[in-house]
């Protein structure tokens, strides 16, 4: 019978160890996170708020400019 040499550990060897690795590497990278003060936080919160609403605003307008042209066309056809 035919020993086969192979030197790779198994599936679940090689996965557990990269996922522990990954797992280091993550919290090492979280160590370095600057999180924003509740100041910036909620000045940032605004400011998508307001720009949320000026967008909606804007595809509202549109929608409505060319429901109204439809209706036009719809009249002259």
């Amino acid at each position: 019978m035919a020993e086969t040499n192979n030197k790779q550990p198994n599936f679940f060897a090689r996965t557990g160890s990269k996922l522990g690795k990954w797992f280091r590497e993550m919290k090492s990278e979280l160590k370095k996170v600057v999180w924003p003060s509740r100041k910036q936080l909620i000045n940032n919160t605004l400011i998508v708020l307001g720009a949320v609403l000026v967008v909606g605003i804007i595809v509202v307008f549109f929608d409505w400019i060319a429901g109204w042209a439809v209706s036009l066309l719809g009249e002259l056809l």
